[in-house]
């Protein structure tokens, strides 16, 4: 048996934020007191930091198999650790698409065995592939994926037939990508009217627009309403879609849910002059007007979820013209200390980023015995101060494989210094100490 005791950290957790101690025995949390004196194998002193639990980060695209030349499982989930999240959802938009169970499990047989993180897979939706769908183990996988709106890879669903049934065959849930394909290429054949190949960036958010994410989101939702589907809207990026939501029951309830990315919360349209491709997402990242509205819909609820869409492209790839620059950027070292800078500027509480970041994904998912520190869930904890000596986001300190964050330049004096997983201390003072204790979610359904 191992054994870890945290010593004299605060702790935020479920709305509270109290001193205590924290006693683990191999993997699990087994007391939480206001003062623990027992001899550990290990203990740390957490004087003056604060301890979360570890972030769930609810999607993520690590890019193993087929595109590792962007980023792989290994890599990703490193840069994870270094951020302070323990556990991702990974998207099936790999080469091949994750859209049969074969397919599927062999992603999670790579994860097995290079993960630094806890991790689960979506399996992928196609307008022909029901019959595997429905084959999806619901205990141990984090649900399905339909992209509504073209992304990277080949996986649009845009037979409203095919849509429908997928929606009244399971009872998992469904995480789906809304954008209009219709709306958008009509966008651009007049952009390239106007612009014709040498399209300026700043015409990402005209392109994809907020229209044609309203009327995505808008329709699945109708959609899930008439089949009682279990729904989650990724990365919602307009004020408009934000009506579509409901904060009037509690999450457990809520048959229809709502996720916002950390980039559609920090950067707007006015960034698209300076950082250029690098803030090129899909959904686009739109108006200060639409970032506010979105801001409001998360605090008072109607939306659940912060997550990344952590999605790695090379710098070569990110710096062609726009027609050919790919969309997606690296979050996830950077997601938790940037919310946690909008703590320490009062735009957020301590407590309401552990709900959105931790808690809520794991209700949401139904994540079995994390998301929480309590006793006799999974240790896994996010330790970080919030007065840190100011550093700055640079290619030399950024651990993802592409090399570049789109925070290059963000100064912050928040820092994660520890994170432990699964009882193991897998990052110390910023060291990562380079074994793998990731394991395979499981879900409580």
């Amino acid at each position: 048996m191992s054994t870890l005791l945290i010593k004299n950290g605060t702790i935020v957790n479920e709305g509270t934020i109290f001193k205590a101690d924290i006693f683990i025995e191999n993997e699990i949390i087994s007391k939480i007191a206001s003062e623990i004196n027992i001899v550990a194998d290990k203990m740390i002193d957490a004087s003056g930091l604060h301890i979360f639990p570890g972030v769930i980060d609810d999607q993520v695209h690590f890019r193993e198999p087929g595109l590792t030349h962007k980023g792989c499982i290994a890599s990703e989930s490193k840069a994870a650790i270094a951020g302070g999240v323990t556990s991702f959802i990974e998207q099936p938009n790999t080469v091949p698409n994750a859209v049969t169970q074969e397919i599927l499990e062999k992603k999670y047989q790579i994860a097995a065995k290079t993960s630094y993180t806890n991790y689960s897979f979506m399996m992928g939706g196609t307008n022909d592939n029901l019959e595997e769908v429905l084959k999806t183990n619901p205990r141990n996988v984090a649900g399905i994926k339909l992209f509504l709106g073209s992304s990277t890879g080949n996986m649009l669903v845009d037979n409203e037939e095919t849509l429908e049934k997928i929606f009244s065959s399971t009872k998992m849930l469904i995480a789906v990508h809304c954008e209009d394909e219709q709306t958008i290429r009509e966008n651009l054949e007049k952009a390239k009217e106007q612009y014709g190949d040498d399209i300026p960036v700043t015409q990402h958010p005209v392109i994809r627009s907020a229209a044609a994410c309203y009327k995505s989101s808008s329709k699945a939702i109708e959609l899930a309403k008439k089949t009682g589907a279990r729904l989650h809207v990724f990365h919602i990026s307009t004020g408009l879609e934000t009506e579509l939501f409901q904060n009037d029951i509690p999450l457990e309830e809520k048959l229809i849910t709502a996720e916002v990315c950390v980039h559609h919360l920090y950067f707007s349209d006015a960034d698209y002059t300076t950082k250029g491709n690098f803030i090129k997402w899909n959904p686009a990242v739109k108006t200060a007007t639409d970032r506010e509205k979105i801001w409001e819909a998360l605090l008072d609820d109607r939306i659940d979820v912060i997550a990344t869409d952590h999605a790695p492209h090379t710098l070569e790839e990110k710096s062609q013209k726009y027609l050919q620059a790919p969309s997606g950027g690296p979050l996830v070292q950077h997601s938790l200390i940037t919310m946690l800078e909008f703590a320490k500027n009062g735009k957020i509480s301590l407590e309401k980023v552990a709900q959105k970041m931790m808690h809520n994904p794991a209700i949401l998912f139904k994540i079995e015995k994390r998301g929480f520190i309590k006793e006799g869930f999974f240790a896994d904890l996010a330790l970080v101060d919030l007065n840190s000596d100011a550093w700055t986001v640079t290619k030399e300190n950024v651990l993802y494989q592409c090399g570049w964050s789109p925070f290059e330049g963000k100064e912050f004096t928040t820092k994660v210094q520890t994170t432990v997983l699964n009882g193991k201390v897998v990052m110390e003072n910023g060291v990562i100490n380079g074994e793998r204790f990731g394991q395979r979610l499981l879900f409580n359904r």
